[in-house]
């Protein structure tokens, strides 16, 4: 979680508004928006993790998850995989104004999550959620959370390599 955060730092840092707002194509992300998604991805993912390890374990339901980690880590970080995001997820549904406004809270919420999972002895494991893909335990669904940032890091460093990208 520390290192996807730090990527997505990185790639945003010192680019000029022109580089944060430039799109490929009308119907493709910015590396703002891409941000926003982040951001909002972030706090949205999190919040499932919280409301189901508030729930009751369901442990019976592991026998529904069909992806070791690495299976899922691998088939969230693959961008040959088009995805739609939901509405709640798109950029223009975020409540963010600035750029900035969403690194920090990014920022602020990542440090909370990297906090908890540094000292939680709750079992993620026997807490399952269903996905539109399919069951995935809280552990796994804390892993998707830096996937998705790695995801979206690639993203935003197609959009840098287009032969249009502003060069200021």
């Amino acid at each position: 979680m520390k290192d996807s955060k730090n990527d997505v730092l990185k790639t945003v840092k010192g680019l000029s508004d022109a580089q944060l707002n430039f799109k490929v194509a009308p119907d493709h992300w910015s590396i703002k928006e891409c941000v926003y998604h982040i951001a909002i991805s972030e706090k949205n993912l999190w919040d499932m993790l919280e409301d189901k390890m508030k729930a009751p374990s369901n442990s019976e339901k592991r026998s529904e998850i069909k992806m070791t980690d690495e299976q899922f880590v691998k088939i969230i970080e693959d961008r040959s995989n088009k995805v739609k995001t939901s509405e709640a997820f798109e950029p223009k549904n975020t409540p963010y104004k600035s750029l900035n406004e969403a690194l920090n809270d990014f920022k602020t919420r990542r440090a909370d999550h990297i906090k908890y999972l540094k000292s939680t002895t709750e079992d993620l494991r026997n807490h399952v959620v269903q996905l539109p893909f399919g069951w995935i335990d809280c552990y796994q669904l804390s892993l998707m959370v830096s996937a998705h940032d790695n995801r979206y890091k690639q993203q935003m460093d197609e959009v840098k390599a287009s032969p249009n990208f502003p060069k200021k």
